[in-house]
């Protein structure tokens, strides 16, 4: 399970240009190296809500309708919240062949030929989180599943578990939160939609609003509003941005709202704008609180739709149809007698989101206390309260639109009632220990806070924030990077941030170093030179200057060869720096403060690579003046083996800081540590060495001894685990006579007999095993 989480960890967080590098084409979705035909193939799609992995999978359906992805000959696509109604089952005929496509006649030839040809069928389960709860995924208990009723879970646990159509290709869409590995063992390629760049945000408002005689008013009013303009990153959200803006523009208005509550109530408001009469507006509030209710029972139970004839009546059913915020579907029929059943699922998860926030605001019947477990931040890394995870932004944001017209004319909520739920909300943010909210909770918190637009709750979160704020490994977007700019630039504080491993984009970063509160900050090395190189193309030396002196990065662990070019990257940019600086300032020269001030340095790439990246490393090492603590000793083991040392002993002379070398675990013989110790002496400031568990003999050792008494700043050497015998420990222990200086050698050898060691110990206290 930790290997499994590791490895979706590692997917959704990996630094921007890595995830630019790794772009896939929709033809290469399906390409699996040395996967094996006769076997299931799983291909999972990550994406937020709203990032187009149903858009994707109709490309794909639309693109095999085209000709292309010929190595399937059926393919189905299934709309998960539709096909997850607990009360409803299949056997996979009725799935295929009823509820995706009805063959006009031969479904039982049909059926038997893709039995039999499980390779040419390619399966789409889009919303895979949709199927799965608070219960566990079942396993495949049917003795038939092919013709045996089951629930939709137990059919897909049956393929995943290749019981079923074993060879066929399953593409599953999920959110990236969503326990996906939890039930699906074997994974084979995961892919990852990640939204659009700030260019193509751009292309998108500008194709929507193609020929339209505002068109680049559009732009620049949306690009003007640059919360909203994040939010554009989501392809769902940049539509509903569009259309706002579309309204805004049509009616004159000369600006658009100014947080995510403010745009839905005005689309719903604009939605439901015909109001003609009282008897209209009341009715259309009625069937709306309604909608609200289903949109937060649903939301309770994890899903988005219902069987339609479970909806309360028939003006409600009309009014979520009418209004977009409802799609129809029709369930599969097992006989031709039987009478067709249809579905009702929510347009959209933002929608759903909104109208469960307006219910929880609205209904009568959830008191101003209870509504603190909906929007409670726990401290610790649980999951907050309820799968519509939008719902505590939208809620805060109603519970300080009150007083608004739009929200007034869509609720019927008693202003004294929501004046008590709205101080509920601020005691126990005032309550709240937000120093001690981990990153996620923390950031949930900044956009619900976001939302209110209170002056008070801005200037009380910006200055309860600790001033070392790590986003480590968590996944910034751009809305995110925006709320935490905003209240950021509020705090008189002084802040660090780490935002390493955070998908951050180049715009977001920007604008975090840009800010002068935040006085150091680390990030992927990858984005911080891509920065840099901006800065510069576009002469903006006084940022550039300024980021590069807030920019940290010791310690510097490298783990891939990646890390290694990305380090040289930074070392070339140093030279880049000087003639700008030299041309800004009249300067000659100029230090990186990050390559200036780097002691600690750890190399782990592992034995494929890790020569290979050694070889690299060394070229550089010159660069870090005051590298005290070089560290080879890694659990993978590097194995530079002899080539690694002679070149690392070849640019001794350059690294006179260095206090601490541990070459241990590294395939090192007698030839390496002779070139070693030649170069050792140069070392001035050693003060510890390390040679733990290599191929060291004799001879190595006897090279060492020589080199010990000149080696003056040298307290700590470490040769046990090699293979020095009993001649070799003697000549160490007689070279130890003239060394003062050093305090501690540890020798323990399997291959030195142990009453010489003993007998060497009782000669010098210094010796140690």
């Amino acid at each position: 399970k930790n290997s499994i989480k590791a490895m979706e960890k590692e997917l959704v967080t990996c630094s921007l240009q890595g995830k630019e590098k790794a772009a896939l084409k929709r033809s290469q979705i399906f390409q699996i190296p040395g996967g094996k035909d006769s076997e299931t193939k799983v291909i999972v799609v990550l994406g937020k809500a709203g990032m187009g992995k149903s858009i994707l999978v109709q490309k794909i359906c639309q693109d095999w309708s085209n000709g292309e992805f010929s190595q399937f000959e059926f393919v189905f696509w299934f709309d998960c919240k539709q096909i997850s109604l607990p009360e409803k089952r299949y056997s996979l005929k009725d799935l295929l062949l009823e509820f995706f496509v009805k063959p006009q006649e031969g479904s039982k030839e049909i059926f038997e030929y893709i039995l039999q040809n499980p390779t040419k069928v390619l399966l789409l389960f889009d919303g895979f989180e949709g199927l799965h709860d608070h219960e566990n995924f079942p396993r495949c208990s049917a003795s038939q599943p092919e013709k045996d009723l089951c629930s939709i879970k137990e059919l897909l646990s049956g393929l995943i578990q290749k019981k079923i159509l074993n060879g066929c290709t399953l593409l599953l869409t999920a959110r990236p939160k969503d326990k996906v590995y939890q039930y699906v063992s074997k994974v084979d390629k995961t892919i990852e939609i990640v939204g659009f760049s700030p260019q193509q945000r751009e292309l998108y408002i500008t194709k929507y609003f193609e020929g339209l005689p505002y068109c680049d008013n559009a732009l620049k009013l949306i690009k003007e509003c640059e919360y909203l303009f994040s939010h554009c990153y989501s392809p769902l959200m940049c539509r509903f941005v569009c259309f706002l803006c579309e309204t805004v523009l049509e009616t004159g208005d000369k600006s658009l709202p100014s947080t995510l509550t403010t745009v839905f109530l005005k689309f719903v408001q604009q939605k439901i704008i015909p109001m003609k009469t009282d008897i209209t507006a009341m009715r259309n509030q009625e069937s709306l609180a309604t909608l609200a209710r289903i949109a937060w029972y649903l939301g309770e139970k994890h899903r988005s739709a219902m069987k339609s004839n479970l909806l309360p009546s028939k003006e409600v059913k009309e009014f979520a149809l009418k209004h977009g915020f409802f799609l129809p579907f029709a369930f599969p029929r097992h006989s031709d007698s039987e009478e067709e059943e249809f579905g009702s699922t929510f347009s959209d998860f933002v929608i759903q989101n909104f109208l469960g926030a307006l219910h929880l605001m609205s209904a009568e019947e959830i008191k101003d206390k209870s509504l603190i477990k909906y929007l409670s931040f726990p401290s610790k890394k649980k999951k907050p309260y309820n799968w519509l995870d939008l719902v505590p932004r939208f809620l805060a944001g109603l519970l300080f639109l009150q007083d608004d017209p739009y929200f007034c004319s869509l609720s019927n909520e008693d202003v004294k009632q929501s004046t008590k739920k709205q101080k509920t909300l601020l005691k126990y943010i005032r309550r709240l220990q937000i120093n001690e909210l981990c990153p996620e909770r923390l950031l949930d918190l900044l956009h619900c806070i976001y939302e209110t637009q209170s002056n008070y709750l801005l200037q009380h979160v910006a200055l309860r924030l600790k001033p070392d704020l790590s986003f480590l490994g968590v996944v910034l977007t751009p809305p995110d990077v925006h709320v935490l700019h905003y209240i950021l630039k509020r705090s008189r504080k002084e802040f660090s941030l780490d935002l390493r491993n955070s998908s951050i984009d180049l715009q977001g970063l920007k604008d975090l170093v840009g800010l002068k509160n935040v006085a150091s900050f680390r990030a992927s090395l990858s984005d911080t030179v891509r920065l840099w190189k901006s800065l510069e193309q576009t002469e903006d030396y006084e940022l550039l200057r300024a980021s590069t002196e807030k920019f940290v990065l010791d310690p510097f662990k490298a783990k891939t060869m990646k890390d290694i070019s990305d380090l040289s990257d930074l070392v070339e940019m140093q030279e880049k720096m000087t003639n700008c600086v030299q041309d800004a300032s009249g300067c000659s020269s100029y230090e990186i403060p990050a390559i200036k001030n780097l002691r600690k340095l750890e190399f782990a790439l592992g034995p494929v690579c890790g020569l290979q990246g050694f070889l690299k490393l060394v070229e550089i090492l010159a660069a870090f003046p005051s590298l005290q603590h070089l560290d080879l000793d890694a659990l993978s083991e590097n194995g530079i083996g002899d080539e690694g040392a002679k070149s690392l002993s070849e640019v001794f002379p350059t690294l006179t800081s260095l206090e601490t070398l541990n070459l241990s675990q590294n395939k090192i013989t007698d030839v390496g540590a002779e070139k070693l110790a030649t170069a050792l002496p140069s070392l001035s400031s050693l003060k510890t060495l390390s040679l733990y568990n290599n191929n060291i003999c004799d001879f190595g050792a006897e090279n060492l001894a020589k080199v010990l008494p000149a080696m003056s700043s040298l307290r700590v050497l470490d040769v046990q685990y090699n293979k020095i015998t009993g001649v070799g420990a003697q000549q160490l222990t007689d070279s130890l006579r003239k060394c003062p200086h050093i305090k501690n050698l540890v020798m323990w050898n399997p291959t030195i007999p142990y009453g010489v060691l003993e007998h060497l110990q009782q000669l010098d206290s210094r010796i140690s095993v």
